[in-house]
């Protein structure tokens, strides 16, 4: 299935084996790029008809082009465009599990760090499934010596492929170590989040997250779990975050489009309460894992149905075709 993948590229939905840039792009040398990861999630439960639902859609294109406003890329393609691309290499692929997309806009021909162009994208989806609530894979994390970037410095608000080397030193640091993955505190001291995904506490039976100017992505996926957490009648909070607090902590976890909610259960060694996933992370990504994929109808206005009633009818009644 890798092998004969197909993406979209530049205007073209081609083998990825095909897809080519220079050696001397911006994107190549610079990452000069920015770029969204989008889950896709097949229907679950009586009646599934063999549909796909991006999740949160609209939110993950407009900090795509908010990227782009704040790295100086000018967006080569509209929303309604965007959409239509990542509908029509998925449906391509004939992708009916769970997915992965990667959409990045990225700086293109041959230039240096401060080209603004030529700008174009590639869509690349992979089958990627969700997370097992009989098997809940957990991490063990330390806090890296690493300082995590800062919107005076590279904002972390943008997703570009150049920030995430500052994740790749800590991860690095932290295999050495003999962890799983690191955590970052900021230039004051603060924690932030993990490499690559946001993070959530519980202490005292209240759910905490670090602000959203504590050097932080505005992550789509910690917007998900604090709605969901207080529809479900959890106490949250949104504060700054101390190092002790993570040791002192009943659960911790990490969270994001690819991360799901991922359970930490120790940091610097030291066991994060019982040292298993707790309830109220369980809970939580049953609660998230339904609502991506159609169990909860409240929640029906996060999810984009990648194809059509017509197509969901002709794969239910011929599903080998």
């Amino acid at each position: 299935m890798m092998q004969n993948r197909k993406i979209w590229f530049k205007g073209e939905i081609i083998p990825a084996s095909e897809a080519r840039v220079s050696v001397l792009s911006p994107t190549a040398q610079f990452g000069l790029n920015v770029f969204e990861g989008i889950r896709c999630y097949a229907e679950a439960g009586e009646g599934a008809g063999g549909q796909l639902f991006a999740f949160r859609l609209r939110e993950h294109f407009r900090r795509l082009l908010e990227s782009c406003k704040l790295i100086g890329i000018t967006p080569p393609y509209t929303p309604a465009e965007l959409l239509k691309y990542l509908k029509e290499t998925i449906r391509a692929n004939d992708y009916r599990t769970d997915t992965s997309v990667r959409m990045t806009i990225f700086v293109d021909g041959e230039g240096s760090w401060s080209s603004e162009g030529p700008a174009d994208m590639f869509i690349a989806p992979l089958l990627k499934p969700r997370a097992k609530l009989t098997s809940v894979p957990s991490v063990n994390a330390c806090v890296s010596t690493w300082e995590r970037i800062s919107d005076n410095c590279f904002p972390p608000r943008i997703k570009t492929g150049a920030n995430y080397i500052n994740s790749r030193y800590a991860q690095l640091e932290a295999k050495r170590d003999g962890y799983n993955l690191p955590l970052f505190l900021g230039r004051n001291g603060k924690v932030t989040e993990g490499g690559g995904a946001c993070l959530f506490m519980v202490r005292h039976g209240v759910l905490i997250t670090p602000t959203l100017t504590s050097s932080v992505l505005e992550s789509i996926t910690r917007a998900t779990i604090l709605r969901l957490a207080r529809e479900m009648e959890l106490e949250t909070a949104e504060r700054e975050v101390d190092r002790t607090e993570l040791y002192l902590a009943e659960e911790l976890f990490l969270c994001g489009s690819a991360a799901e909610i991922t359970p930490v259960v120790s940091v610097d060694r030291l066991p994060i309460g019982s040292g298993e996933p707790g309830p109220v992370t369980i809970s939580l990504l049953r609660r998230y894992l339904d609502a991506a994929s159609n169990q909860l109808p409240q929640y029906r206005e996060w999810l984009t149905p990648i194809y059509s009633p017509a197509e969901c009818k002709k794969h239910v009644e011929s599903p080998l075709e």
